[in-house]
This record gives structure tokens, sequence and C-alpha cells, in this order.
């Protein structure tokens, strides 16, 4: 029982490191419903994805060499090689998805005319079902390497169930407070799409070396957490001084014409 509790807290903080860019992208993708009806799609979005999730462990661990069997090989000598399994293809869709969500919302805020009615309603909005739907779908692509991650640690299904419910309480609670911030500092609206390309790419990294995809004949790796947070770690100290700076200049543009 003991070392059953201890993988549970171990399976709780990976839950609560790997959720870091699910939330953003809850909070980024929230903000396409009503703006009465966001946090009740963040609430009602992240159950249905953690029942999801519990019902994909328990098919992951009966079926879970069915998910990491090829389904489609790929030999076009010195252009492209790999064996697509279904995982693969799982990540490397959401990865593409996510990478096109971003560039949209970047592309859409560079293309604005009114920054305070544009970028918050311009053409973007969805239905509260669809936006519960894109919540639903992206939160199980996310949740892929945290269920295989626990199944690497222990073969026990109610410490891995309790550790996905605790996971998506933390979730529920920590999502509204992101979408606050983010509503609150709307500077930090592009730090956060930024952040979610690089999301992208770090999936699509990854299915690429499950799919063992080689492109012109240099396999593809996928990026490590290690660079992943490095890289995250970078934009936001940039986007701090770049913030800062801008400040400085506007005080000092202040004070040159108050002095003429």
């Amino acid at each position: 029982m003991l070392e059953n509790i201890f993988t549970l807290l171990m399976l709780v903080l990976l839950q609560a490191v790997l959720g870091f860019d699910n939330l953003l992208y809850i909070s980024l993708e929230s903000k396409r419903a009503p703006k009465e009806k966001q946090a009740y799609v963040r609430k009602v979005g992240i159950l249905l994805a953690v029942a999801l999730r519990i019902i994909l462990l328990f098919v992951l661990i009966e079926v879970i060499d069915l998910f990491q069997d090829p389904i489609l090989h790929l030999n076009f000598t010195d252009i492209v090689t790999g064996e697509i399994t279904i995982h693969s293809l799982i990540v490397l869709g959401g990865g593409i998805f996510i990478i096109y969500t971003a560039m949209k919302e970047i592309w859409h805020m560079i293309g604005v005319d009114d920054v305070e009615h544009d970028v918050e309603d311009g053409g973007k909005k969805k239905t509260i079902g669809q936006v519960i739907t894109m919540i639903v779908i992206m939160n199980v692509v996310f949740s892929f390497d945290s269920i295989l991650s626990a199944m690497a640690l222990t073969d026990v299904f109610w410490v891995m169930a309790t550790a996905i419910v605790i996971g998506g309480i933390l979730m529920i609670w920590l999502s509204d407070k992101v979408a606050n911030f983010l509503a609150k500092n709307r500077m930090y609206e592009v730090l956060g799409l930024f952040i979610l390309f690089v999301v992208g790419i770090m999936l699509v990294t990854e299915g690429g070396e499950l799919a063992e995809l080689e492109l012109f004949g240099s396999k593809i790796v996928h990026m490590s957490k290690t660079t992943f947070y490095f890289v995250i770690g970078v934009l936001v100290v940039t986007d701090l001084v770049q913030t800062r700076y801008q400040k400085k200049l506007l005080a000092e543009k202040e004070a040159h014409k108050k002095g003429h």
C-alpha cells in the first residue's frame, strides 16, 4: 500500500508537470466561447476529458500492442521512410493542429485594426459544443504521454485512475486562474501563442520519432522536455525584458514631450 501511495504521488506530480501546455491550450481555446460561458466550457471540457482519459487508460492496458503496431509503411528512399502507428499518428496530428492554431491566431493578431475589439471578438467565436469538443480532443492527445508514463511506473489500475482524477481536479482549479491571468495581462497572449507553437513542434518531433520517420536521410528526433522548458524559459525572459524596455522607452518619450 505504501508503495502504491508513493507511486500515486509521483503520478500526480507527473500529471501536473505534463499538464502545463494543456492548460495553456484550454485557456486560449475557451476564449472562442461566449464570454459568460468560458469558465463553464473549461470545467465541462476537462471533466469529459478526465472520463475519456480513464477509458483510454483501460483501453491501452488491454490493447497497448495495437497502438504500437505499424499501420502504414513509408518507403520512399532518400525522401521519407518510416512506420506509422496509431500512437504516432495521434501525436503527429495533434502537433500539426496546434501549430496551425497558434499560427492562425498570431496571424489574426497581426492583421486586426482594432486590437481591443477584433482580437477578442474577430471572427473566431464558436458554439459551446464546438469549444468543449476541441478541449476534450486535445486533452486526450496531451494525455497519451502521461498515461504511457503512468503505465511504465505501475500496473495498478486504481492508482493510475486516481492520479488522472486528481490531475483533472487540479486542472479545473488552475484553468480559471490561467485564463484570468491572460485576460488581465493581454500582452502575454502573444507569448502564450508562441509557447503553444513550441508545444506543437515538440509533439510533431515526438510523433516523428515514434513513427521512426527519416526525411531526406535524417532521422527525426523528439524535442526533450529539458530543451522544451529551456526554450520556454528563454521566451518568457525575452518577453519580460522586452516589456520593461518598451515601458522605459515610452516613459522617456513622455518625459521628452513634457520637456518641450
